[in-house]
């Protein structure tokens, strides 16, 4: 018999949080991925303080805390700041969000609860109004590039050589291919 898939639900990050995001920020598969802890709390700090239009939660399984998920606005991006080190940015329309997530405990690595809370928070997301919804992993990191597959993120083509350090895959409604000139 099949397990059933955890509950998942999601909270907006608050002050109250940030011990924790920085005690997972310091172990080896954060520190992997993501920048110096300091400076990506600071930037946490900033979103959760209104310096910041990308939206962090917390993302809970079982209603404990067990990842980050956060979301941000690529047409608050489509300027000479971003653009010049992203310019991809350009090619995707200004209503696409992006989104980024990190398993909280390195136990929870490799047991589907990034690709359910990704699943999950695109289902949030779909509600909310949102279509275009992009995330942008190290290619390096084969685990998260398959979690994201396997929630229905898929390559946009005729962007792969645009990306730079990261591999580009957007979010169908009917988690199908990409179509030509989705990026466009």
């Amino acid at each position: 018999m099949p397990s059933e898939a955890p509950a998942i639900s999601f909270r907006p990050v608050e002050a109250a949080d940030f011990e924790l995001l920085g005690s997972w920020m310091q172990t080896p598969h954060w520190l992997e991925w993501w920048g110096e802890p300091a400076v990506e709390l600071a930037h946490i700090r900033d979103m959760v303080e209104g310096r910041d239009t990308t939206r962090p939660f917390l993302f809970l399984v079982e209603g404990k805390p067990a990842g980050y998920i956060q979301y941000w606005f690529i047409g608050h991006h489509q300027n000479e700041t971003w653009v010049k080190d992203h310019p991809w940015l350009m090619e995707l329309p200004a209503d696409t969000i992006g989104v980024d997530l990190s398993i909280g405990d390195a136990q929870n690595l490799s047991r589907g609860i990034g690709t359910a809370a990704l699943t999950a928070f695109v289902a949030k997301l779909r509600k909310e109004g949102f279509e275009n919804i992009v995330i942008d992993p190290d290619p390096k990191n084969a685990r998260a590039v398959r979690a994201y597959e396997k929630a229905g993120f898929r390559p946009i083509p005729e962007l792969e050589r645009h990306v730079g350090d990261g591999v580009l895959l957007m979010r169908l409604a009917d988690g199908g291919a990409v179509p030509p000139g989705a990026g466009a």
